[in-house]
């Protein structure tokens, strides 16, 4: 794969955020070239090896579901985490005789799991990770919430990358470019604390019976206005660099996922660079972990080639996702009084009012978490977790058995 080279990276304390990357051929010649990074196949290979990629669904469309998983990359691990609907009619079933259906036919290995599964919330409780829970010991519903119990999982299998995808993709050609665009980011990596975040090259939009091919959304260039405006205000020099603060699709390290906190909902992206800044920034009060503060966190942003074609969810989502956006960047210790009233303008016409955003719920890093007894746990006692390997036609956790060593054997 050939990428261009970042112009410019902008160096704030111990994080680097590089400047847009755009993918220039998807199969490369191996020439030399200044201007951009050649990455074999076989490097992007053995990261694929390595690599879960965590779908989060929530009654999304079957058919986009099945278009999205037939286009994840065979090296990969797929971490399903389900919200659907259980009734009144079983929406997680479907989806769990679909995945069959297509490990049956691929070999491709699967993890499916329930959200709302009480086993689920058991196992955070056992293991005192009571912030993501709700009144009812469940996990509760939101993006992030499921996105924590996919980490978690991959961490079970000793992965080392963790990607995620949207189920909601017309275009199942992009998927696997966005599984390729992260291996090549991990690629491109100097430190083990490193993120990858995609920006879509088009958003196409249907306008007057045809398609029309938008660079930007309302709720990226708001997002992406504030967290550069952070930054702005922090250094006294005016930067555009951040383009990806709703980055759904997106990857990390493993060693990065432990250490990150993670907001609710669909603030979760954009909170991942106030953390960052916040607590790796130049001022940052107190640097935990020191390891990752000497060695410096790396945020790639990369243009893809694909454009970005999914399902509408209407005013109210994108407005949900923007006052999830703005209330985090409003809350960040780098917010002054000059862009508390900038972001307090903005979402005057969601809150309908100048009353201060709630602060979301923010939930602990989850490096302290005993990522092999959580596995453990849900295999022993969860009905909806189900393991699908290679070479294997296992249907549930009585046909399976967990290993000392993070993996798994069928029982015979």
């Amino acid at each position: 794969m050939l990428i261009e080279l970042p112009r410019r990276t902008e160096i704030y304390g111990s994080v680097k955020i590089h400047e847009l990357q755009r993918v220039l051929k998807f199969d490369s010649g191996g020439f030399d070239n200044p201007r951009s990074c050649d990455i074999p196949l076989e490097d992007i290979k053995r990261i694929l090896k390595r690599f879960a990629i965590i779908v989060p669904i929530k009654d999304e469309s079957l058919h986009l579901l099945d278009g999205v998983l037939r286009s994840i990359p065979f090296d990969c691990t797929v971490i399903v985490v389900s919200n659907s609907a259980r009734e009144p009619q079983d929406m997680y079933r479907m989806e769990k005789d679909m995945i069959t259906n297509i490990h049956t036919l691929t070999q491709q290995e699967f993890f499916i799991i329930h959200q709302k599964d009480p086993e689920v919330g058991f196992a955070f409780h056992n293991l005192n990770y009571d912030c993501i829970l709700d009144k009812y010991r469940l996990v509760r519903d939101g993006k992030s919430e499921g996105m924590i119990i996919g980490m978690l999982l991959a961490k079970s299998l000793g992965k080392e990358y963790i990607g995620f995808v949207d189920a909601d993709n017309y275009v199942p050609g992009s998927v696997r470019e966005y599984v390729m665009d992260y291996a090549a980011g991990f690629c491109m990596s100097k430190t083990p604390y490193t993120m990858v975040r995609l920006h879509w090259r088009y958003k196409p939009k249907v306008v007057e019976d045809r398609l029309y091919f938008k660079k930007w959304g309302r709720v990226s260039r708001t997002t992406n206005k504030y967290l550069n405006l952070l930054l702005s205000i922090s250094t006294g020099f005016e930067t555009g660099v951040v383009i990806t603060g709703n980055a759904g699709e997106h990857a990390l390290t493993t060693n990065l996922a432990d250490i990150m906190e993670y907001s609710t909902g669909y603030s979760v992206e954009p909170y991942h660079f106030v953390y960052l800044f916040d607590n790796f920034g130049m001022k940052a009060e107190k640097i935990i972990p020191v390891d990752a503060f000497n060695v410096g966190i790396e945020i790639f942003q990369i243009e893809t080639l694909n454009p970005h074609l999914h399902e509408e969810k209407g005013e109210e989502h994108i407005n949900n996702m923007l006052l999830g956006s703005l209330s985090t960047i409003y809350h960040s210790k780098l917010c002054d009084e000059y862009v508390m009233s900038e972001v307090l303008n903005d979402l005057v016409d969601i809150l309908h009012s100048w009353k201060i955003p709630p602060q979301n719920t923010i939930m602990a890093p989850i490096g302290g978490i005993d990522a092999a007894k959580f596995a453990d746990i849900l295999l022993n006692r969860s009905e909806t977790f189900v393991q699908l390997r290679q070479g294997s036609t296992v249907k549930g956790m009585i046909e399976e058995e967990y290993l000392d060593n993070n993996s798994f054997r069928v029982v015979q």
